[in-house]
């Protein structure tokens, strides 16, 4: 059982990085769309499941030749036409998983695809096998994502997002979900699930592991004394009321206080709030990263003697 505090997370650099890890990089997106027409059924038969039963040959080879999705496919060798950087920072992902779950099995197949902008897709993580939609990570400025999707969307479609995101579905197999409705319990969640990526991407910045600009987080730093303070005076952490999640969770472009500093305000602030509790809480309690990830939110928050920096 491993214990340690925030500020012990890359400790053991030696020890993670003796760990071997066997990664299997599948371009399903360059097969898809390289391999010749002629040869299509042999490539169904392979990669079956992506062609589900039901869907008729003519289908995917229409996609496969459409001009649009073609181009779309160009966007993305031009991006990633080499994979091996990418490949190299999940496989010290996979090291400090390894180390920190030794009982978890991450799959060692990882597909890439182009998943025609799915974006509540953008990893897949099964027992097999993850999957990564690399037409979701092409740039918040790319001229496929500019006026299809809102701008607190496009920047979580950075090159950096890829490896959060991966930790983000890793999250939902070893973290124990919120055992009510209350405010604080979603809170902390998502509080646990950026202190995971703390510990296993400790190279990376808070505003990336968050999917914040610099700026949204600085703005999230200079004002938390004031957001506890309106989150406490309208006795917001017990209660249930659903919208509050809409309200400072949800991806949304700002957060709605309902005061003058909305438009000026980060979205999911009540997500960044949870993630500096938890990490109260790890700084003044030795237990271990499982034990954490199953702790009862109410008790956390209760236990984590946390103060907003002034």
């Amino acid at each position: 059982m491993f214990l340690f505090s925030c500020n012990e997370k890359s400790s053991l650099p030696k020890e993670i990085e003796e760990l071997s890890v066997d990664l299997n990089i599948v371009r399903f997106d360059k097969f898809l769309y390289e391999t010749p027409i002629s040869e299509f059924k042999t490539m169904r038969s392979e990669y079956s499941v992506f062609f589900p039963e039901e869907i008729a040959d003519s289908v995917f080879i229409n996609k496969i030749q459409d001009p649009l999705y073609r181009e779309l496919y160009e966007e993305v060798q031009k991006k990633y036409s080499d994979f091996t950087p990418v490949q190299n920072e999940i496989e010290d992902l996979y090291r400090h998983i390894k180390f920190y779950f030794p009982d978890f099995k991450m799959p060692s197949t990882i597909t890439t695809l182009i998943s025609e902008m799915e974006y509540q897709n953008k990893v897949i993580l099964t027992d097999s096998l993850m999957i990564l939609s690399l037409d979701l990570y092409l740039g918040k400025d790319h001229k496929y994502y500019v006026g299809e999707f809102p701008g607190y969307f496009c920047q979580t479609f950075e090159r950096s997002q890829i490896l959060p995101d991966i930790v983000t579905e890793f999250n939902t197999k070893v973290t124990t979900p919120a055992r009510d409705r209350m405010f604080i319990s979603q809170m902390i969640y998502y509080g646990k699930e950026l202190y995971l990526k703390d510990i296993l991407l400790p190279d990376y910045a808070d505003y990336d592991k968050i999917g914040y600009t610099k700026e949204q987080l600085e703005w999230c730093e200079a004002n938390e004394n004031e957001m506890w303070l309106n989150f406490i005076q309208e006795s917001y952490l017990y209660s249930t009321d659903l919208k509050l999640v809409h309200r400072f969770i949800a991806p949304a472009p700002f957060s709605k206080f309902y005061l003058d500093i909305d438009n000026e305000s980060t979205g999911r602030v009540g997500v960044w709030l949870g993630w500096q509790i938890v990490r109260s809480y790890m700084k003044n309690n030795n237990v271990s990263l499982q034990q954490l990830l199953a702790m009862d939110a109410r008790e956390l928050f209760e236990l984590s003697r946390y103060k907003p920096k002034k």
